[in-house]
């Protein structure tokens, strides 16, 4: 199903840059009317008077159709993939189990009874003594 999916992809894109190429080479309306008053330089060209612009317009609607058929399939067999499941993308997230050790290295995580007792300043006996805020000093 890949490999189709990349050649469908493939021929979009050389589709695609084709036409840019060939409506790019295409006269424009006001090509015709500079021709009217002299400047018949259109019959010079490779294809004849007018065999440039049929050649390039039929060339650029088979394209076109190309392209188009192209972003249809792509389309419908980008959607024949199997549903995701329901589940919430953090189910499957994996949970970092946080060592013991971990924990008691940081200043004002560890458990009230290895801590020493603040230091009896006023104010400070109503903070629990394994918080951060038992370390700052009373004014």
């Amino acid at each position: 199903m890949n490999v189709l999916l990349t050649i469908l992809l493939a021929v979009q894109i050389l589709s695609a840059l084709g036409m840019i190429g060939l409506i790019l080479m295409q006269h424009g309306k006001g090509a015709d009317a500079g021709a009217a008053f002299g400047g018949g330089a259109g019959s010079a060209s490779l294809f004849g008077a007018s065999g440039g612009a049929n050649f390039l317009s039929r060339t650029t609607a088979v394209l076109a159709a190309v392209f188009l058929s192209c972003t249809l399939g792509l389309a419908y067999f980008g959607n024949l993939r199997a549903a995701p499941s329901s589940s919430s993308v953090l189910e499957g997230a994996a949970v970092p189990v946080q060592p013991a050790e971990t924990a008691q290295q940081i200043p004002g995580n560890t458990p009230a009874s290895t801590t020493a007792p603040a230091p009896a300043a006023a104010g400070a006996a109503s903070q629990p003594a394994g918080t951060g805020a038992a370390q700052i000093p009373a004014k």
